[in-house]
């Protein structure tokens, strides 16, 4: 039985790295205000927008925006972020235009509910788009930004904890009562297993003294007392955990930092497959959309306009085999799906459903994120889950129940 790690934003996030949009866009204005600082032309501008200087303010240059910001006050220490509000704000020293309303759509929705999700918002004004190339351009202008900043960010500290997490065994307690038999069958082929087949698979998970002490001799030893009992799973599970570790574990990266890459051993069975591209590859990052199954993705298609696809997700995989090694671990064997920091939100439904609606799926284990206040996203995540499913009485089945799983990186 195997295992895959859904990664998410919210895993960068877990190690302390300032990965989310909001960041992102406070990263963007501050660049914005030391441009401000130390430009020499009179007009500054990007993809996005404009700062013009007024015909009164001489062309010496932006550096005049700083002296202005303190005769406003002089005691405050002025950020570039606040420098960049007063040049938006003061007519008498410049003109500011804002040239996206995509970007703006962003910004204003960071101001009222302090998050944004981004591709979301890209979805919304792609659907009602008569020109997709304006919004198709903003997105790559906006995709390569996130690429430059997210390149700044130091790389994230290991964690055991979390490493633990991906490596523990499985529980049969977390197997959706509709696999049982699955389950059963993954126990009989153990039982089986000669010397070789138990090395193999113990390779890897030995890492240090704080681990399981995982061997051969032990589920020999097991199998002898046990017998039978353990298809049936009348045995405590705590007795033999060698019995129950992943044949093969991927950890399926949706972020473009290579944090994941610090938690799998050396050894063959462990992949991490970088869905949405990486930083090293910047040609090989995807950003956009991926709900197949939303009513107007049908309207779209029927456009017989292809720009409106252009960053379609479903699209965008096809140019790397990512994706089909994908397919091919998840059509290889029984499967529980681990999700350490995703959403699991609508643009990526069509992966994501492709994954807990697979018949090999026998188990979906959220690891939520536990706030400062004791609260936890827990229901808003299986939320979020259930609507990547078709079959509610499916998603009930498979999704492990809370009292059985833990925040990320905190055991209970």
């Amino acid at each position: 039985m195997n295992r895959i790690v859904l990664i998410g934003n919210g895993f960068d996030l877990a190690h302390g790295l300032k990965t989310s949009y909001a960041d992102f866009i406070d990263w963007y204005w501050n660049e914005w205000g030391e441009r401000l600082r130390s430009g020499k032309n009179i007009l500054e501008e990007d993809h996005f927008c404009s700062f013009n200087l007024n015909k009164s303010v001489p062309a010496a240059g932006w550096y005049l925006v700083w002296p202005y910001c303190v005769k406003m006050n002089p005691a405050r220490p002025w950020t570039n972020k606040e420098l960049v509000d007063i040049a938006k704000g003061h007519q008498e020293l410049c003109t500011y235009k804002n040239k996206s309303d995509f970007f703006e759509k962003i910004c204003d929705h960071l101001r009222r509910k302090k998050w944004v999700d981004i591709e979301d918002i890209f979805y919304v004004f792609l659907k009602k788009s008569f020109v997709p190339k304006h919004i198709n351009d903003d997105l790559e202008f906006l995709k390569n930004k996130l690429i430059e900043y997210l390149s700044t960010l130091e790389e994230a500290a290991f964690n055991s904890l979390i490493r633990k997490q991906i490596l523990e065994p499985i529980s049969q307690k977390d197997i959706a009562i509709g696999s049982k038999d699955k389950w059963k069958e993954v126990m009989k082929d153990r039982l089986n297993y000669d010397k070789s087949k138990w090395e193999y698979l113990i390779e890897g998970y030995i890492l240090n003294r704080e681990n399981p002490h995982y061997s051969y001799h032990s589920v020999e030893y097991f199998k002898k007392i046990y017998g039978l009992d353990i298809i049936n799973g009348e045995v405590d599970e705590s007795i033999c955990p060698t019995f129950r570790l992943p044949d093969n574990i991927m950890l399926l990266n949706f972020n473009y930092t290579n944090t994941s890459d610090l938690y799998l051993p050396k050894a063959d069975k462990f992949t991490i497959n970088h869905i949405h591209g990486s930083l090293s590859k910047p040609e090989s990052v995807i950003f956009g959309y991926g709900d197949e199954r939303d009513d107007e993705y049908e309207v779209l298609m029927k456009k017989n306009d292809n720009e409106y696809l252009r960053h379609i997700k479903s699209f965008r995989y096809l140019e790397a085999s990512n994706y089909r090694n994908l397919l091919s671990f998840i059509e290889s064997a029984p499967y529980q799906v681990c999700i350490m920091g995703h959403s699991c939100g609508l643009s990526d439904r069509t992966l994501l459903a492709t994954l807990f609606e697979h018949p090999n799926c026998v188990s979906i284990k959220p690891y939520y994120h536990k706030k400062d206040d004791g609260t936890d996203n827990y229901r808003v995540l299986v939320q979020n889950i259930a609507r990547n499913f078709s079959d509610p009485r499916m998603m009930r089945d498979r999704v492990v129940r809370k009292d059985r799983c833990e925040a990320l990186g905190c055991h209970l």
